[in-house]
Protein backbone atom coordinates (compact mmCIF):
# COMPACT_ATOMS: atom_id res chain seq x y z
CA UNK A 1 0.00 0.00 0.00
CA UNK A 2 2.78 2.37 0.92
CA UNK A 3 4.55 1.65 -2.36
CA UNK A 4 1.36 2.45 -4.29
CA UNK A 5 1.01 5.81 -2.52
CA UNK A 6 4.63 6.67 -3.31
CA UNK A 7 4.12 5.69 -6.95
CA UNK A 8 0.98 7.82 -7.23
CA UNK A 9 2.81 10.76 -5.64
CA UNK A 10 5.64 10.40 -8.13
CA UNK A 11 3.20 10.28 -11.04
CA UNK A 12 1.41 13.40 -9.79
CA UNK A 13 4.67 15.31 -9.37
CA UNK A 14 5.83 14.26 -12.84
CA UNK A 15 2.54 15.39 -14.36
CA UNK A 16 2.77 18.83 -12.78
CA UNK A 17 6.43 19.19 -13.72
CA UNK A 18 5.71 18.14 -17.29
CA UNK A 19 2.98 20.74 -17.57
CA UNK A 20 5.24 23.50 -16.30
CA UNK A 21 8.16 22.58 -18.55
CA UNK A 22 6.52 21.57 -21.81
CA UNK A 23 4.61 24.42 -23.25
CA UNK A 24 2.30 25.93 -20.67
CA UNK A 25 1.55 29.49 -21.75
CA UNK A 26 3.27 32.12 -19.66
CA UNK A 27 1.60 35.34 -18.66
CA UNK A 28 4.37 37.90 -18.64
CA UNK A 29 5.26 39.23 -15.21
CA UNK A 30 4.81 42.95 -15.16
CA UNK A 31 8.19 44.57 -14.38
CA UNK A 32 6.39 47.16 -12.31
CA UNK A 33 2.84 48.41 -12.13
CA UNK A 34 2.41 51.70 -13.94
CA UNK A 35 0.49 53.84 -11.50
CA UNK A 36 -1.20 57.05 -12.56
CA UNK A 37 -1.12 58.48 -9.03
CA UNK A 38 0.28 61.96 -8.63
CA UNK A 39 3.74 61.14 -7.29
CA UNK A 40 4.71 58.75 -10.05
CA UNK A 41 3.21 60.96 -12.75
CA UNK A 42 5.09 64.02 -11.51
CA UNK A 43 8.40 62.17 -11.24
CA UNK A 44 7.75 60.55 -14.59
CA UNK A 45 7.21 63.90 -16.28
CA UNK A 46 10.55 65.18 -15.00
CA UNK A 47 12.30 62.11 -16.38
CA UNK A 48 10.36 62.36 -19.64
CA UNK A 49 11.41 65.97 -20.18
CA UNK A 50 15.03 65.09 -19.49
CA UNK A 51 15.34 61.94 -21.60
CA UNK A 52 12.39 61.70 -24.01
CA UNK A 53 11.15 65.16 -25.03
CA UNK A 54 14.00 65.78 -27.46
CA UNK A 55 12.49 63.22 -29.82
CA UNK A 56 8.90 62.77 -28.67
CA UNK A 57 8.29 66.46 -27.94
CA UNK A 58 7.15 68.29 -24.83
CA UNK A 59 3.57 67.21 -25.43
CA UNK A 60 4.49 63.64 -26.44
CA UNK A 61 3.15 63.92 -29.99
CA UNK A 62 6.38 62.90 -31.68
CA UNK A 63 7.30 66.45 -32.66
CA UNK A 64 10.49 66.99 -30.66
CA UNK A 65 13.46 69.03 -31.87
CA UNK A 66 15.24 65.91 -33.18
CA UNK A 67 12.15 64.27 -34.70
CA UNK A 68 12.73 65.62 -38.19
CA UNK A 69 16.07 63.82 -38.45
CA UNK A 70 14.49 60.35 -38.11
CA UNK A 71 13.33 58.29 -41.07
CA UNK A 72 10.51 56.96 -38.88
CA UNK A 73 8.76 59.68 -36.92
CA UNK A 74 8.78 59.10 -33.14
CA UNK A 75 5.50 57.70 -31.85
CA UNK A 76 2.66 59.93 -30.74
CA UNK A 77 2.53 58.83 -27.11
CA UNK A 78 -0.72 60.70 -26.48
CA UNK A 79 -2.72 58.66 -29.00
CA UNK A 80 -4.76 56.44 -26.70
CA UNK A 81 -6.18 54.51 -29.65
CA UNK A 82 -2.69 53.11 -30.29
CA UNK A 83 -1.09 53.27 -26.84
CA UNK A 84 -3.77 52.11 -24.40
CA UNK A 85 -3.74 48.45 -25.43
CA UNK A 86 0.04 48.13 -25.16
CA UNK A 87 0.98 46.24 -21.96
CA UNK A 88 3.26 47.88 -19.42
CA UNK A 89 5.90 45.17 -19.92
CA UNK A 90 5.93 45.91 -23.66
CA UNK A 91 6.61 49.61 -23.04
CA UNK A 92 9.14 48.74 -20.32
CA UNK A 93 11.05 46.49 -22.72
CA UNK A 94 11.23 49.20 -25.39
CA UNK A 95 12.41 51.87 -22.96
CA UNK A 96 15.05 49.64 -21.39
CA UNK A 97 16.28 47.77 -24.49
CA UNK A 98 15.31 49.95 -27.43
CA UNK A 99 12.94 49.61 -30.35
CA UNK A 100 14.57 46.50 -31.91
CA UNK A 101 13.65 44.49 -28.79
CA UNK A 102 10.07 44.56 -30.07
CA UNK A 103 10.78 44.65 -33.80
CA UNK A 104 10.67 48.45 -34.03
CA UNK A 105 13.11 51.06 -35.31
CA UNK A 106 16.53 51.42 -33.65
CA UNK A 107 15.77 55.13 -33.67
CA UNK A 108 14.45 54.40 -30.19
CA UNK A 109 17.68 53.68 -28.26
CA UNK A 110 17.98 51.57 -25.10
CA UNK A 111 17.77 53.68 -21.96
CA UNK A 112 18.93 51.06 -19.46
CA UNK A 113 22.18 52.99 -18.91
CA UNK A 114 20.21 56.02 -17.71
CA UNK A 115 17.01 54.70 -16.13
CA UNK A 116 16.28 52.04 -13.56
CA UNK A 117 13.16 49.89 -13.31
CA UNK A 118 11.40 52.28 -10.92
CA UNK A 119 12.18 55.26 -13.12
CA UNK A 120 10.84 53.45 -16.19
CA UNK A 121 7.67 52.73 -14.22
CA UNK A 122 7.34 56.45 -13.51
CA UNK A 123 7.86 57.37 -17.16
CA UNK A 124 5.16 54.89 -18.18
CA UNK A 125 2.84 56.33 -15.55
CA UNK A 126 3.33 59.82 -17.00
CA UNK A 127 2.84 58.65 -20.58
CA UNK A 128 -0.35 56.83 -19.55
CA UNK A 129 -1.66 60.05 -18.00
CA UNK A 130 -1.42 61.91 -21.32
CA UNK A 131 -3.47 59.44 -23.36
CA UNK A 132 -6.59 60.52 -25.20
CA UNK A 133 -8.94 58.75 -24.93
CA UNK A 134 -7.91 58.23 -21.29
CA UNK A 135 -6.07 55.07 -20.26
CA UNK A 136 -7.68 52.54 -17.92
CA UNK A 137 -5.60 49.68 -16.44
CA UNK A 138 -7.93 46.97 -17.76
CA UNK A 139 -7.16 48.09 -21.33
CA UNK A 140 -3.58 46.74 -21.20
CA UNK A 141 -3.65 43.02 -20.55
CA UNK A 142 -0.42 41.11 -19.86
CA UNK A 143 1.62 39.58 -22.66
CA UNK A 144 1.33 35.87 -23.39
CA UNK A 145 4.30 33.77 -24.43
CA UNK A 146 4.95 30.09 -25.06
CA UNK A 147 8.29 28.54 -24.05
CA UNK A 148 8.59 26.64 -27.33
CA UNK A 149 7.45 29.38 -29.69
CA UNK A 150 9.75 29.18 -32.73
CA UNK A 151 12.12 31.89 -33.83
CA UNK A 152 10.71 33.38 -37.03
CA UNK A 153 12.79 34.75 -39.92
CA UNK A 154 11.32 38.21 -39.27
CA UNK A 155 10.24 39.57 -35.89
CA UNK A 156 6.59 40.16 -36.74
CA UNK A 157 5.12 41.43 -33.49
CA UNK A 158 1.40 40.71 -33.18
CA UNK A 159 1.22 43.01 -30.14
CA UNK A 160 1.85 45.93 -32.50
CA UNK A 161 -0.15 44.83 -35.52
CA UNK A 162 -3.14 43.04 -33.95
CA UNK A 163 -3.05 44.70 -30.53
CA UNK A 164 -2.11 48.35 -30.96
CA UNK A 165 -3.17 48.97 -34.58
CA UNK A 166 -5.98 46.39 -34.36
CA UNK A 167 -5.42 45.19 -37.92
CA UNK A 168 -8.07 42.49 -38.58
CA UNK A 169 -6.66 38.97 -38.72
CA UNK A 170 -8.11 38.42 -42.18
CA UNK A 171 -6.24 41.36 -43.65
CA UNK A 172 -3.11 39.21 -43.52
CA UNK A 173 -4.73 35.75 -43.37
CA UNK A 174 -7.16 36.45 -46.18
CA UNK A 175 -7.88 32.84 -47.14
CA UNK A 176 -9.51 31.92 -43.83
CA UNK A 177 -13.02 33.00 -44.84
CA UNK A 178 -13.03 31.12 -48.13
CA UNK A 179 -10.87 28.00 -47.84
CA UNK A 180 -9.53 25.21 -45.65
CA UNK A 181 -6.41 27.10 -44.62
CA UNK A 182 -5.96 30.62 -43.26
CA UNK A 183 -3.04 31.43 -45.52
CA UNK A 184 -0.01 33.61 -44.95
CA UNK A 185 0.44 37.15 -46.26
CA UNK A 186 2.46 37.48 -49.43
CA UNK A 187 5.50 39.72 -49.52
CA UNK A 188 3.42 42.11 -51.61
CA UNK A 189 0.78 42.29 -48.88
CA UNK A 190 3.44 43.19 -46.31
CA UNK A 191 4.83 45.84 -48.63
CA UNK A 192 1.38 47.36 -48.93
CA UNK A 193 2.23 49.08 -45.64
CA UNK A 194 5.97 48.64 -45.34
CA UNK A 195 6.95 49.95 -48.71
CA UNK A 196 7.08 53.21 -46.79
CA UNK A 197 6.60 52.48 -43.07
CA UNK A 198 9.94 51.50 -41.52
CA UNK A 199 11.54 50.94 -44.91
CA UNK A 200 14.52 53.22 -44.28
CA UNK A 201 15.56 52.45 -40.72
CA UNK A 202 14.08 49.16 -39.47
CA UNK A 203 16.25 46.04 -40.02
CA UNK A 204 13.21 43.75 -39.75
CA UNK A 205 11.41 45.66 -42.51
CA UNK A 206 14.61 45.56 -44.58
CA UNK A 207 14.36 41.76 -44.55
CA UNK A 208 10.94 42.00 -46.23
CA UNK A 209 12.42 44.20 -48.96
CA UNK A 210 15.25 41.72 -49.46
CA UNK A 211 12.77 38.89 -50.03
CA UNK A 212 10.86 41.10 -52.46
CA UNK A 213 14.02 41.86 -54.46
CA UNK A 214 14.82 38.15 -54.70
CA UNK A 215 11.23 37.29 -55.57
CA UNK A 216 11.09 34.84 -52.69
CA UNK A 217 8.36 34.16 -50.15
CA UNK A 218 9.18 34.68 -46.48
CA UNK A 219 9.93 31.21 -44.98
CA UNK A 220 7.69 31.48 -41.92
CA UNK A 221 7.96 28.62 -39.44
CA UNK A 222 4.67 26.73 -39.19
CA UNK A 223 2.94 26.73 -35.80
CA UNK A 224 -0.31 24.79 -36.24
CA UNK A 225 -0.61 21.46 -38.06
CA UNK A 226 -3.36 18.89 -37.63
CA UNK A 227 -2.71 15.20 -38.37
CA UNK A 228 -2.91 14.20 -42.03
CA UNK A 229 -5.94 11.96 -41.34
CA UNK A 230 -7.97 14.94 -40.06
CA UNK A 231 -9.91 17.31 -42.30
CA UNK A 232 -10.44 20.86 -41.09
CA UNK A 233 -11.65 23.95 -42.91
CA UNK A 234 -11.40 27.51 -41.63
CA UNK A 235 -14.25 28.64 -43.89
CA UNK A 236 -17.33 27.48 -41.88
CA UNK A 237 -15.78 28.50 -38.58
CA UNK A 238 -15.03 32.03 -39.75
CA UNK A 239 -18.39 32.44 -41.47
CA UNK A 240 -20.30 31.45 -38.35
CA UNK A 241 -18.53 34.27 -36.51
CA UNK A 242 -16.02 32.47 -34.29
CA UNK A 243 -13.21 34.72 -33.16
CA UNK A 244 -9.74 33.58 -34.21
CA UNK A 245 -8.72 33.70 -30.55
CA UNK A 246 -11.18 30.88 -29.79
CA UNK A 247 -8.71 28.38 -31.26
CA UNK A 248 -5.45 30.30 -31.48
CA UNK A 249 -5.47 32.11 -28.14
CA UNK A 250 -4.91 35.84 -27.51
CA UNK A 251 -2.76 36.44 -30.59
CA UNK A 252 -2.90 40.20 -30.05
CA UNK A 253 -0.91 39.73 -26.83
CA UNK A 254 1.88 37.56 -28.29
CA UNK A 255 5.23 38.95 -29.38
CA UNK A 256 5.95 35.67 -31.12
CA UNK A 257 3.08 33.29 -31.78
CA UNK A 258 3.30 29.88 -30.16
CA UNK A 259 0.94 27.07 -29.27
CA UNK A 260 0.53 24.30 -26.72
CA UNK A 261 -1.51 21.63 -28.51
CA UNK A 262 -1.63 17.91 -29.14
CA UNK A 263 -1.03 14.90 -26.85
CA UNK A 264 0.88 15.48 -23.65
CA UNK A 265 2.68 13.09 -21.32
CA UNK A 266 1.48 14.96 -18.22
CA UNK A 267 -2.14 14.33 -19.22
CA UNK A 268 -1.43 10.61 -19.56
CA UNK A 269 0.13 10.58 -16.10
CA UNK A 270 -2.87 12.40 -14.65
CA UNK A 271 -5.17 9.78 -16.18
CA UNK A 272 -3.14 7.08 -14.43
CA UNK A 273 -4.23 8.68 -11.17
CA UNK A 274 -7.87 8.24 -12.17
CA UNK A 275 -8.51 11.89 -13.04
CA UNK A 276 -9.90 13.22 -16.28
CA UNK A 277 -8.01 16.30 -17.49
CA UNK A 278 -9.67 18.79 -19.79
CA UNK A 279 -9.14 18.07 -23.51
CA UNK A 280 -6.03 19.66 -24.95
CA UNK A 281 -6.51 22.63 -27.35
CA UNK A 282 -7.14 21.53 -30.94
CA UNK A 283 -7.49 17.90 -29.89
CA UNK A 284 -10.52 15.87 -30.99
CA UNK A 285 -12.17 16.03 -27.58
CA UNK A 286 -11.63 19.78 -27.40
CA UNK A 287 -13.24 20.31 -30.82
CA UNK A 288 -16.21 18.07 -29.98
CA UNK A 289 -16.83 19.92 -26.72
CA UNK A 290 -16.78 23.23 -28.61
CA UNK A 291 -19.25 21.91 -31.21
CA UNK A 292 -21.60 20.75 -28.45
CA UNK A 293 -21.34 24.09 -26.69
CA UNK A 294 -22.04 26.04 -29.90
CA UNK A 295 -25.05 23.84 -30.64
CA UNK A 296 -26.42 24.34 -27.14
CA UNK A 297 -25.85 28.08 -26.87
CA UNK A 298 -26.22 29.29 -30.45
CA UNK A 299 -28.10 26.59 -32.27
CA UNK A 300 -25.18 26.33 -34.69
CA UNK A 301 -25.84 22.78 -35.92
CA UNK A 302 -22.11 22.05 -35.73
CA UNK A 303 -21.60 18.44 -36.90
CA UNK A 304 -20.63 15.71 -34.45
CA UNK A 305 -20.31 12.79 -36.88
CA UNK A 306 -16.89 11.14 -37.23
CA UNK A 307 -17.04 11.39 -41.02
CA UNK A 308 -17.05 15.20 -40.83
CA UNK A 309 -13.34 15.30 -40.01
CA UNK A 310 -12.25 11.73 -40.88
CA UNK A 311 -13.18 10.81 -44.43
Amino acid sequence: MRGRVILLGFVAAAAVLGYLIWGAPILAVRPARASTEGGDVKAGRELYVRYCATCHGESGRGDGASAASFASKPADLTDGHLMNALPNEFLHNIIMHGGPAEGLSPGMPPMSAYLGADQVRQVIAYVRSTAAPPFRPEMAKPLVSYPRAPRQPILFNHVIHAGSFQIPCQYCHADARRSEYAGLPSVERCLGCHKIIGAQDNPEIAKIHEHAKRGQAIPWVRIYKLPEFTYFSHKPHVRIGLECQTCHGPIERMRVVGADTGPKLSDDLIRLLGFRPSPRPLSMGWCIECHREQNATRGSKAPLECVTCHH
